[in-house]
């Protein structure tokens, strides 16, 4: 979609929190601190290393995709934009072919997931997932949003 169609202020907006991505680049700093300072022997190192890479790494993926999810207008209607690695997709009303709250089993208990089934403009088929870590916020509480906006189609 050309840029100068879309209303670059969304009306809602979801993402990593802010503190939580400060929060993990600063632990990997303090872990790469760690395996250098501290008396580690090669293996810890190593293992601190890594942590601190990963740390790094999901603090930058945080960083960049930020806002996850937005509800922005293209062309006065409403349509969702979800940003991924490879940058942001927009999706109106037409390009949505289901969205709903799945309940997955994560360490012993079920917590809710935003699934959004979508389909790009070249017709490949996408499914996006959001959980609270991605939306900084509850998956039904966004499912909400979406449904008064009507970005939600009626299950069949």
């Amino acid at each position: 979609m050309p840029e100068d169609e879309v209303d670059h202020e969304p009306s809602l907006e979801w993402s990593t929190p802010l503190a939580a991505v400060v929060a993990l680049a600063v632990g990997g700093v303090l872990m790469i601190a760690a395996a250098l300072l501290l008396g580690l022997d090669a293996p810890g190192r190593f293992l601190a290393g890594v942590a601190a890479v990963g740390m790094l790494v999901v603090a930058g993926l945080g960083a960049r995709q930020r806002p996850k999810l937005a509800i922005v207008r293209a062309d006065g209607v409403p349509a969702i934009a979800a940003t991924r690695m490879r940058g942001r997709r927009l999706y109106r009303r037409a390009d949505i072919a289901r969205a709903r709250i799945v309940p997955y089993p994560r360490l012993g208990r079920r917590v809710p997931m935003l699934e959004i089934d979508a389909v790009d403009p070249d017709g490949t088929e996408r499914l996006l997932i959001f959980g609270r870590w991605d939306l900084g916020a509850d998956p039904a509480v966004v499912f909400d949003a979406l449904s008064v906006h009507g970005l939600v189609p009626a299950e069949d």
